[in-house]
Formats: structure tokens, sequence, C-alpha cells
């Protein structure tokens, strides 16, 4: 029972990591294309956003491959989730 606690936290820590990462690189990207110089966004976001959640991952993960495969899902959660939110209706549907 204390294990299905413990996956069951490190899947909602990947679904925070994930909201971070994807919520981080769609603000990256509103700042990047307004930006004189682009490439200083982009990149510096990408190193902070990998940098924290690879941290984040090894200290969730502490070991086990079962957190760390949790926190993966949690992670993948969150990007399915915002690829359903975030996407507009096809143009070809819209009738």
């Amino acid at each position: 029972m204390n294990n299905l606690i413990i996956l069951t936290l490190c899947l909602m820590a990947g679904i925070l990591f994930g909201l971070f990462f994807f919520g981080g690189l769609w603000w990256t990207l509103q700042k990047g294309i307004a930006s004189k110089n682009p490439a200083i966004w982009f990149l510096g976001s990408i190193v902070f956003r990998m940098l924290i959640t690879l941290m984040g991952f090894y200290y969730i993960g502490h070991g086990s491959w079962q957190r760390m495969l949790s926190c993966l899902a949690g992670f993948s959660i969150a990007r399915f989730a915002g690829l359903r939110v975030g996407s507009k209706p096809s143009e070809a549907h819209e009738s």
C-alpha cells in the first residue's frame, strides 16, 4: 500500500514537471518570437527547463526505476493534456 502511494506521488510530480516544461516552452515561444535576439531566449529556456526537469526526475526517482517510470508517465500525461487543450479544431472540420 505504501509503494502505491509513493508511485502516485511520483506520477503527480511528473505531471507538475510536465506542466513546468511545456508551459515554459509555450512562454518561451511567446517571448522569443517577439524578441530581437530569439536565440538567447530559446537556448536559455531549453537549458533551464531541461536542468530543472532532469534534476527533479533524479531527485524523485531516488534510484528506483519504478519511481522514474511513474514520473515519466506523469510527464507524458501532461504533454498529451497540453496538446489536447492547446490544439485548435482543424479548419477542414469546421463547416
